[in-house]
């Protein structure tokens, strides 16, 4: 029995990674409230300016022209910073998927390498290890999640299931 396991991820892991990394803290929901606010901080930014040109003394036409302009700004920007937040590329979570990654359980951690990368993880910050049909996940505190495609047991159902029993003995999990 093996305490090694390497492998790619290839496409169909990274979708399943980035869908495991969101952790729905901004999801579908926040996307639409901040749809749904940025015409409100749009207006707001529109009054507080107009306001605010107004005791300089410019004309209306340009009370107007200045706070529409400084509205639609305020009301763009702050869609595209919810936006920017849900959204999370392939890189953004995995890198290059085509560096090898490298799952090896130590006695006093778990230790993952990915090219240049190395990650320790301490047992006691390894919160679950699930499996699921073709991979298994490796929720870790602090961190994103782990996935372990099978195709890396190279469809020996008894190696990933000692590899994982092993995982989940040292974790305590």
């Amino acid at each position: 029995m093996s305490d090694k396991i390497s492998g790619f991820l290839d496409e169909k892991d990274q979708k399943r990674l980035i869908r495991l990394s969101r952790r729905g803290t901004v999801g579908p929901t926040a996307i639409y409230y901040a749809g749904v606010t940025a015409p409100i901080i749009s207006a707001s930014m529109s009054v507080m300016v107009r306001n605010a040109i107004e005791m300089v003394g410019l004309s209306a036409y340009w009370q107007w022209f200045l706070s529409a302009l400084v509205a639609a700004l305020a009301g763009i920007s702050w869609y595209l910073i919810f936006i920017r937040w849900s959204y999370r590329s392939p890189r953004d979570v995995v890198g290059d998927g085509r560096a090898e990654m490298d799952v090896q359980l130590l006695e006093e951690r778990m230790q993952v390498r990915r090219g240049g990368v190395e990650i320790r993880i301490d047992w006691a910050n390894v919160v679950s290890v699930k499996t699921r049909r073709g991979y298994t996940t490796v929720e870790v505190q602090g961190a994103e999640p782990l996935l372990i495609p099978d195709a890396w047991f190279d469809n020996d159902r008894v190696a990933r299931k000692q590899f994982v029993e092993r995982l989940k003995q040292k974790a305590g999990v």
